[in-house]
């Protein structure tokens, strides 16, 4: 059994705790400050890890809390947001990291500018956030706030958005990422307190256009995007990196799901710059990048009860071709979003945009506003033999071992227990093992991987 009775009580415990506790309303406060936030824990596992030279199984009982505080003083809005995020129940074998675990620390601090002129003509408004701060824009393959990771990803400079009365947007923004501590396993284990602290040596930009209503009523809906995005690095003595400089253009058009019809998404960038092979300070070699991402989806969605909707899609990230020459072709992840796309992550999560040719299907219910559920299936094949399976971190430059990686079945239901406040979500996933898996060198046992979770978050 891959959910272990004895740590599940534990777990319940704590839920039915959240779920019988009155719920409070929040204290009166002053007009020009709010506080809000949410509380989640989390129990999950994973049966038959196929991470190399891992196996058997991990579970983790994980807590998340975030507490947002904004104070508008009209002009200028500043905010705090704190996040204190720790695992429980690991053992040696489970693949912890600090997109796992991050005691208290702050997450967000800035001062907005909400008031200045757009950059979008007559009409539009215009905001600059400086400081501490989370980014997600459109449709989050690019960059995004994760929701699903038990440790959610900052950064640190400035982002300026601009907007119209009819939808238009434009975002601008020059930030370096937030390095996450703890790091080390002895820490991780221990959840020990450490300060984040900025990557100065990672510089991070990017222009981004949202476009609404795209061609007007010929195709009522339809949104396009046009984009381009980079990111620079360089050596610090605490910080050693690839040296990585790219530049990724790219555009998207897409109509959002609606009862009744037909919608699509359409999203592709290619990236280019150089780098190194690895981040050894005596690697003085530049690579030539060249990768590229594709994500390509139409789906219906019916009028009928429950509002059944089904989507067919497909998923490319380009891989590397040769390993030996000075050409690096693999579609790195970078800031971007995976799980809405591909699968639950976490100590699963074995497809990312990364070497990757997936085709799929997926259907979704939403039968009222309290509760939804989907289902996802991907064909996941290894875009190139001879590149890696880069969450396994296997890898079989011969290319014998072939490229299908195997069936990827992924699922989740939530459920609004008390509207707005307590949400319960369950969900599972499951990898049965292709080719590439079962024969690739030090390749996992067995003949797949199967993951679950049961959470409740609690918002306040």
């Amino acid at each position: 059994m891959w959910f272990r009775p004895k740590r599940l009580l534990s777990l319940l415990a704590i839920l039915s705790t959240m779920g019988s506790a009155p719920i409070y309303a929040q204290s009166e406060t002053p007009d020009w400050l709010s506080v809000h936030g949410e509380s989640r824990v989390r129990y999950q596992s994973t049966q038959n890890q196929f991470r190399v030279n891992r196996s058997g199984g991990d579970q983790l009982l994980l807590f998340r809390t975030l507490v947002d505080i904004k104070a508008d003083t009209g002009p200028i809005t500043f905010g705090l947001e704190l996040q204190d995020s720790r695992a429980y129940l690991d053992d040696s074998g489970t693949p912890l990291t600090s997109s796992t675990v991050n005691p208290l620390d702050i997450l967000q601090l800035y001062s907005r500018i909400d008031a200045l002129p757009g950059l979008l003509g007559a009409g539009s408004k215009g905001k600059l956030t400086l400081g501490r701060q989370t980014v997600s824009i459109g449709s989050k393959r690019q960059i995004e706030r994760a929701d699903f990771g038990n440790v959610i990803k900052s950064y640190t400079g400035a982002y300026f958005q601009s907007e119209t009365t009819n939808g238009d947007e434009l975002h601008l923004f020059y930030v370096v990422p937030i390095g996450r501590f703890p790091s080390s396993r002895s820490e991780l284990d221990d959840n020990a307190l450490s300060g984040d602290e900025e990557q100065w040596g990672r510089r991070i930009w990017a222009a981004h256009y949202r476009r609404a209503d795209l061609l007007g009523e010929r195709v009522p809906g339809l949104w396009g995007e046009a984009f381009v995005y980079g990111l620079n690095e360089r050596d610090k003595d605490t910080l050693q990196t690839p040296n990585r400089s790219y530049i990724a253009p790219g555009a998207r058009i897409y109509r959002l799901a609606a009862p009744g019809q037909w919608d699509i998404d359409l999203e592709g960038s290619f990236r280019h710059g150089t780098r190194k092979a690895s981040s050894a300070a005596s690697d003085q070699n530049d690579l030539d990048v060249r990768a590229s991402m594709l994500f390509a989806s139409i789906g219906y969605t019916w009028d009928a009860p429950w509002r059944p909707h089904l989507a067919f899609e497909y998923y490319y990230a380009s891989g590397d071709n040769d390993p030996t020459d000075d050409i690096f072709g693999q579609h790195e992840r970078l800031f971007g979003g995976r799980r809405t796309d591909l699968n639950n992550t976490s100590t699963f999560g074995p497809l990312t945009p990364a070497n990757l040719s997936a085709p799929g299907v997926r259907f979704e219910i939403k039968p009222n506003d309290r509760w939804d559920a989907r289902l996802y299936y991907h064909a996941a094949h290894l875009d190139s033999a001879s590149d890696s399976w880069v969450v396994a971190k296997l890898r079989d430059p011969s290319g014998n071992s072939g490229r299908f990686i195997g069936h990827e079945i992924d699922a989740r239901a939530r459920y609004w227990v008390v509207p707005k406040t307590l949400r319960l979500e369950v969900g599972g996933s499951g990898l049965i093992f292709g080719r590439f898996a079962k024969t690739v060198p030090n390749g996992p046992s067995g003949n797949g991987s199967v993951f679950g979770f049961v959470q409740m978050t609690y918002s306040f």
